[in-house]
């Protein structure tokens, strides 16, 4: 696996929206509607990365999931980064709004 060259590297990370470079990795942060759905997507995650066989930083704060990509083994970014990413971004469904309340009706007396 080949090592990304800075163009590359832009051009891969513009067509995945959310996710931004740090030095020689990428990473994103998820936010869900509590910790067991944070817990849910983490365990999807580690299944994709274990398929895979590239494993990712994964930093959880209650419902807030950050993953880290990067290739150690060439020590920079390739494309086993950025398919990886693509394929969390796959398995992310954001949190659902809080319902819309309504103002309660009064009873009649």
């Amino acid at each position: 696996m080949e090592k990304l060259n800075e163009a590359q590297i832009e051009a891969k990370v513009n067509s995945l929206p959310e996710w931004s470079t740090t030095g020689e990795t990428i990473q994103r942060t998820y936010g869900f509607a509590g910790f067991v759905e944070a817990m849910r997507f983490v365990n999807q995650v580690a299944e994709a990365a274990e398929a895979a066989n590239h494993h990712p930083d994964l930093l959880i704060r209650y419902n807030k999931v950050t993953i880290t990509l990067s290739t150690h083994d060439v020590g920079g970014l390739t494309d086993k980064d950025f398919a990886l990413a693509a394929k969390c971004d796959g398995m992310f469904t954001p949190a659902a709004p809080p319902p819309a309340t309504s103002p309660a009706k009064k009873k009649k007396a």
